[in-house]
């Protein structure tokens, strides 16, 4: 493929995906408007933004490469998102009528309004979004630094430049728009790609013959171990349930039935999908077992498609990364925009300059979120290691607080930090590492275990979730003073 053809063909296409945002979110007026597309998504553009998220970069260049260096095991990815997409339908559907704004108002609720708790889990979800943004270039980059043939950290900065533009011409409703649209691309340019990257190296009968017999067992757990294999589908399923991209869709939804009608389709169509990453990944081994970096095990493998094709592949590929990414960076500023700016100053922006004062953060969260790209060329390590540090207590805190009134905001910061101080501890044992794969169970089983005791022993919370609720609701739309807090 011609370089040069490539970044043609890219701009002209990221160019009409940017002009569809632009049109559709041309009258709006207020940052609810940006960030929650007025709260009135319906369930369809619910369903492609979700899709659109799912189908990612985890999910092209992450299980690609799995499936590469593991057989089946590619699949886990697909088997974790969708059952995490699933639970949450399940489980948190519903809070879409408490008209939250972001995750630190909903976990406020469940621990009795402890303003403490606000302000930390703000923060944390703010460096989770940074860091799933930060993969999402990550990815891109690798994507542009193999089909432009420049070096890859000029093209993390060129993609995290793409992003400032195309989330900042519309926000959400325009991000929800273009990533139903990318859908469509996504799942044809993966089929294309895995049936012709199976008939490229001689059938499915050569790529068996040529798999390692350990791969091609269940989940390649043969291959990986049981251990390892559990702790990525499960690492990955926690990423859905506690990332604020996926609440954010919550929140903004028309109603609880759009949600869940949304998230059951993603979970049915996105377990579907996980077994295209395995096969292609499996097919490019057979193609060159020898590839450097398996992260470029997608790219290597449009070698198998005529020019035309591997154009529209690539720029599938492309399209998941920048349908991910731009989530995370709506769900950055929305964070920024409502708690941090909230922390410093006390009250909600006015909404004249609400969305002005959004185009401002989404420059800062994208820079912050390039700064940590610049950092690593491993998808999966970087997903798996930033979700276990943060998102493992992020997690327990959200089940306890949604199912057990008794919870507080002791318990809370107890999770956050048994979770986050567990999966440093694994991280730093290189044999607990290697035997577990990933930290995400031992910190999960901390966590809940330090929330629970640690709750049962400090007092209950003093307001009920009637008045919390008013709280956080006169606070975000600066209609009174905040009520008293636990702390």
């Amino acid at each position: 493929m011609e370089n040069n053809n490539f970044l043609i063909w890219f701009f002209l296409y990221a160019v009409c995906m940017m002009t569809v945002g632009w049109y559709v979110t041309r009258h709006q007026k207020t940052g609810e408007d940006f960030i929650l597309g007025g709260r009135k998504m319906p369930m369809l553009l619910t369903l492609g933004s979700t899709v659109g998220t799912m189908v990612g970069t985890g999910s092209s260049i992450g299980a690609v490469s799995f499936g590469y260096a593991n057989g089946w095991a590619g699949m886990l990815y697909g088997l974790g998102g969708a059952t995490g997409i699933l639970l949450t339908a399940w489980l948190f559907a519903p809070v879409r009528n408490f008209r939250f704004m972001t995750m630190s108002e909903e976990i406020c609720y469940y621990v009795g309004g402890s303003k403490i708790v606000k302000n930390l889990v703000a923060i944390l979800i703010f460096l989770a979004s940074i860091g799933w943004l930060g993969a999402h270039i990550l990815g891109g980059g690798l994507y542009l630094a193999w089909a432009a043939n420049i070096d890859i950290n000029t093209a993390k900065v060129i993609i995290a430049v793409g992003f400032i533009f195309y989330v900042g011409i519309g926000g959400y409703k325009a991000v929800s728009w273009i990533d139903t649209l990318q859908s469509i691309i996504l799942f044809c340019g993966f089929i294309v790609l895995a049936v012709m990257s199976v008939s490229y190296v001689g059938g499915w009968d050569v790529v068996v013959e040529h798999t390692d017999p350990k791969a091609y067992t269940l989940f390649g757990i043969g291959k990986m171990g049981l251990m390892p294999a559990i702790s990525l589908a499960v690492v990955i399923g926690i990423g859905v349930l506690a990332t604020p991209s996926y609440r954010q869709r919550i929140y903004s939804a028309a109603s609880t039935k759009a949600v869940r009608q949304s998230f059951v389709i993603t979970g049915v169509l996105y377990m579907g999908f996980s077994f295209l990453p395995a096969i292609i990944g499996m097919a490019t081994n057979v193609m060159n077992p020898n590839i450097e970096n398996s992260s470029f095990a997608f790219l290597y493998a449009t070698n198998a498609l005529p020019h035309v094709l591997a154009m529209v592949v690539l720029i599938a590929g492309m399209s998941a990364n920048m349908s991910s990414g731009s989530s995370d960076a709506i769900a950055g500023v929305s964070i920024i925009l409502r708690d941090i700016y909230t922390m410093i100053t006390g009250k909600m922006p006015a909404p004249e300059k609400a969305i002005t004062l959004s185009r401002i953060f989404l420059l800062g969260v994208i820079s912050l979120a390039l700064i940590f790209a610049l950092t690593s060329n491993d998808i999966i390590g970087y997903i798996t290691k930033m979700i276990s540090m943060i998102m493992s207590g992020m997690c327990i805190t959200v089940l306890l607080g949604k199912f057990w009134h008794r919870f507080n905001w002791q318990g809370c910061i107890a999770a956050l930090l048994g979770g986050s101080l567990t999966s440093l501890t694994v991280i730093l044992i290189p044999q607990w590492s290697n035997t577990l794969g990933n930290p995400v169970i031992p910190s999960l089983v901390v966590s809940l275990v330090a929330a629970v005791i640690v709750t049962l022993i400090t007092p209950k919370n003093k307001l009920s979730r009637e008045e919390v609720l008013k709280m956080i609701t006169d606070e975000r739309e600066n209609t009174g003073k905040t009520a008293a807090t636990n702390k």
